[in-house]
């Protein structure tokens, strides 16, 4: 009988095999490259994972955000990237500032994990 939470153990089991071969150290260098009409005024860097770090994982994650007229981040939605990084990214990018404007834009945004 396979019971759902084999299931979810072994998709992460799965996640995690895919990812090892991108990292060659232990430690974290993050690196955002962003692709906005709009100035950011305030970034909050993402939380490494404690699963990656111990697994020496890295990877990039590209977040599409939906910024609101007034500089705060709408929403978020995950264009790509390691599903072992991916909350920690959307969590940082969700509490970004940017500059005002007079709509709402969207923005993409690359968030780079590196373990060294």
């Amino acid at each position: 009988m396979v019971y759902p939470y084999m299931l979810r153990v072994g998709a992460l089991i799965v996640a995690v095999a895919m990812c090892t071969g991108l990292s060659t150290q232990a430690g974290l260098a993050q690196k955002t490259e962003s692709h906005t009409e709009r100035k950011i005024l305030t970034k909050v860097e993402p939380v490494y994972p404690d699963l990656a770090k111990r697994m020496h994982l890295g990877g990039v994650v590209k977040v599409e955000a939906i910024v609101r007229s007034n500089g705060n981040v709408k929403s978020t939605r995950v264009v790509g990237g390691n599903p072992v990084l991916i909350e920690s990214a959307t969590d940082a990018i969700r509490k970004w500032k940017f500059e005002t404007a007079s709509s709402d834009s969207t923005e993409v945004i690359q968030l780079t994990f590196e373990p060294h």
